[in-house]
């Protein structure tokens, strides 16, 4: 595998406690879940809209296509109870040059607390260190406490380059060497 691929092209990582690999179709409730469960200082574009959608039937048709869901964004999956609990990958979102993609993850609230956030983060920074990247970035709200202690615990630090939304907050840019 190269630096360039995404660690959801056929990848599957593994803590003592989680299995990160790609989204199967019939998981799209999950996604759809979370799309319910999103802040509401989240811009709309990343929110269940006026009309509903993204409804089920789009997510699935989504991981159908290879569309970052299933690319990029690995499902979470606890190996214990195998339930798919959110994700967390590489997305090259255009916020950074493609030599260094943005670490993302997000999980259902029901787990919220436990680490592992932390531990699917690790699972994804060892995986592009392997791979061949030097740098990962990643963005975060101001306002979104826990994500950004996140970050922080796997080595992320913020850096100066801000971008303010009066409505929605501020997003800050971290970075990480690997």
């Amino acid at each position: 595998m190269t630096g360039g691929e995404s660690p959801g092209s056929g990848v599957v990582l593994e803590t003592s406690r989680l299995l990160l690999r790609p989204w199967r179709v019939a998981e799209a409730v999950v996604q759809r879940e979370l799309w319910t469960e999103r802040d509401p200082r989240v811009p709309p574009h990343r929110q269940i809209d006026a009309d509903g959608h993204p409804t089920i039937a789009e997510l699935e048709d989504s991981i159908r296509t290879n569309q970052v869901w299933s690319t990029g964004l690995l499902a979470v999956e606890r190996k214990a109870s195998l339930d798919v609990i959110g994700y967390c990958g590489l997305v090259h979102s255009g916020r950074g040059s493609e030599e260094e993609p943005e670490l993302a993850f997000e999980l259902l609230r029901r787990v919220w607390r436990q680490g592992y956030a932390t531990e699917a983060s690790l699972a994804v920074l060892d995986w592009a260190r392997s791979s061949g990247h030097e740098r990962l970035w990643a963005t975060v709200w101001d306002w979104n406490t826990a994500s950004r202690r996140v970050l922080a615990k796997v080595g992320f630090t913020e850096t100066e380059r801000k971008e303010v939304d009066a409505v929605h907050g501020t997003t800050l840019f971290t970075t990480r060497r690997l």
